[in-house]
């Protein structure tokens, strides 16, 4: 797992070159700054949301009024904090569901891109037929909408654990390694497909390489950390990233 992390993260330097050599920068910026603003919008109404649920949460339950009779230090720190990691896992939450949409509307694009990129490292092309392009978006949505059930699951099991003291500190951790696994998974589903795997052959391979898509997701919102730029760039270099990543492992078997 180790190794294919490290490919994974590896593969992003190597999508940046590609993406230079081969000039596919048209092929990055449109969705990049749709999804940008999209993302902007989105994450400045979750926020806002967010905290007006944990405050309406602390009132109702009588927690807030219960610490206020207290007047502990400790007890204030630990609802603060706790409130905190509250907040960053609902944002996570948010943000899922967010990225699940723009994967569903932008599945047809993000397809394109990665058989453009297996196409210049193999020299060949793969014809484009919109029957394809029909299959590609239902496959997306399907595997889109598996990925998000199972992905909810998990958060809310990591969100009612988010509720014990200090332990629930650590919480935001377990949930962005699941969510850039699902991210993972989706970006590196796009070739699992071109080469006619199903989706349970696909759900089967990628959960035997979880490095491969864990890694993916960690770049992806580690770039998000760049303000903008890393907004824009992130998504279409994702998708390459998982595509070059591939050739490794698929190197290893035909030798």
């Amino acid at each position: 797992m180790l190794k294919e992390l490290i490919i994974s993260i590896q593969a992003y330097a190597q999508a940046h070159r590609f993406i230079r050599k081969h000039k596919l920068w048209k092929w990055i910026l449109i969705p990049g700054i749709i999804y940008t603003i999209l993302f902007i919008i989105g994450m400045y109404f979750f926020s806002r949301t967010s905290s007006d649920f944990i405050e309406w949460m602390a009132l109702k339950t009588g927690l807030k009024s219960w610490l206020d009779r207290m007047n502990d230090g400790l007890l204030g720190f630990v609802f603060t904090m706790g409130s905190l990691m509250l907040w960053l896992l609902l944002m996570l939450f948010y943000f899922s569901l967010f990225k699940y949409l723009f994967l569903i509307v932008g599945s047809p694009l993000f397809a394109y891109l990665s058989e453009k990129t297996e196409a210049i490292i193999e020299g060949k092309d793969f014809p484009f037929n919109f029957r394809q392009l029909g299959k590609d978006m239902i496959r997306g949505v399907y595997l889109a909408a598996r990925n998000s059930v199972w992905q909810t699951v998990y958060l809310l099991a990591i969100l009612f654990l988010s509720l014990i003291p200090v332990f629930g500190w650590l919480t935001p951790i377990l949930a962005i390694l699941v969510e850039c696994y699902y991210y993972g998974f989706s970006m590196l589903d796009y070739s699992m497909e071109r080469h006619r795997k199903t989706p349970a052959e696909s759900i089967f391979y990628i959960g035997h390489h979880k490095g491969l898509a864990i890694g993916n997701g960690v770049v992806f919102y580690l770039m998000h950390l760049l303000p903008v730029v890393g907004w824009v760039l992130a998504p279409a270099y994702a998708v390459i990233a998982a595509t070059l990543s591939i050739y490794p492992l698929k190197e290893q078997k035909q030798s």
